[in-house]
């Protein structure tokens, strides 16, 4: 039993992008800690006309501590799609919005945005973790 696809992607692009390094220090500094900058993921999602949906993941990677010299990466990244089925019930359209989405578009948009940071002077980042958009779902439902 082969699962049909309930949805297309029609576009996806970048929709807003900011890095901000203040200044020197700040940057010197922000290369020292960057290890410890926590990686932060925002999904939201708005239904467009003709059953298409927008959907918005924004990545953050900023400082979670107090420091005063911090440098802040952001990226905002929409992905609309046609829902080709139906029939879905809301729980189901929750968890391709949530799940399936993210898990097809993440991948890319993860290489976009470490990309963009080494280039902005930190060649050295890595994201080790890939995210289990699943899991973060059942961690919601709960």
């Amino acid at each position: 039993m082969t699962m049909t696809k309930k949805y297309e992607i029609v576009l996806k692009y970048i929709q807003d992008l900011s890095v901000e390094i203040p200044n020197p220090e700040t940057f010197i500094f922000s290369r020292e800690y960057l290890i410890k900058y926590s990686l932060g993921i925002n999904i939201t999602s708005k239904t467009l006309k003709n059953e298409m949906i927008e959907v918005i993941t924004k990545l953050t990677y900023k400082d979670p501590s107090e420091n005063k010299k911090k440098s802040h990466f952001e990226i905002t990244y929409s992905t609309v799609i046609k829902i080709t089925d139906k029939n879905l019930n809301k729980d189901e359209l929750e968890k391709i919005l949530l799940c399936e989405v993210q898990n097809e578009i993440y991948p890319g948009l993860k290489k976009i945005f470490t990309n963009l940071i080494k280039d902005c002077g930190f060649p050295e980042l890595k994201f080790d973790k890939d995210v289990d958009f699943e899991q973060l779902y059942q961690q919601r439902l709960n």
